[in-house]
């Protein structure tokens, strides 16, 4: 498993902080999202054997969002 923090700049509150952990159900590989707006951040612990950073980066962008590995 690895651990990544990526900055999500354009989170504005805490419902979109939920709909980016809403990923957990739709990406395979993905064991925990945590997203905070007051940070601008998530932290994704994922199986890199499964699913890559590339990946991740057009999920988020496919639900409104920008990430940018930190």
């Amino acid at each position: 498993m690895l651990r990544k923090t990526f900055k999500i700049p354009d989170m504005t509150c805490t419902n979109c902080a939920m709909k980016i952990e809403s990923l957990e159900d739709d990406l395979d590989g993905v064991q925990e999202i945590n997203a905070s707006y007051h940070k601008l951040e998530m932290v994704i612990e994922y199986d890199e054997a499964t699913l890559n950073e590339e990946q991740i980066i057009a999920a988020v962008r496919k639900k409104g969002y920008t990430a940018i590995p930190a």
